[in-house]
């Protein structure tokens, strides 16, 4: 049915980035520097990349 063998590393880069993106681009409008908001979103997205390689 899924295999679950194959793993799609860019939509879950993807797919983390922008969840993520969304949320920082908020804080960087309430006053947060753009540099931590991208180190947020980057720690994200080698979250995101770890998690779907091990599960």
């Amino acid at each position: 049915m899924y295999d679950r063998s194959k793993k799609d590393w860019v939509s879950a880069a993807v797919t983390a980035g922008l969840g993520a993106g969304v949320i920082t681009s908020f804080a960087v409008n309430q006053g947060q520097h753009p540099a931590i908001a991208l180190g947020i979103t980057g720690f994200a997205i080698v979250v995101a990349l770890i998690v779907d390689h091990y599960a």
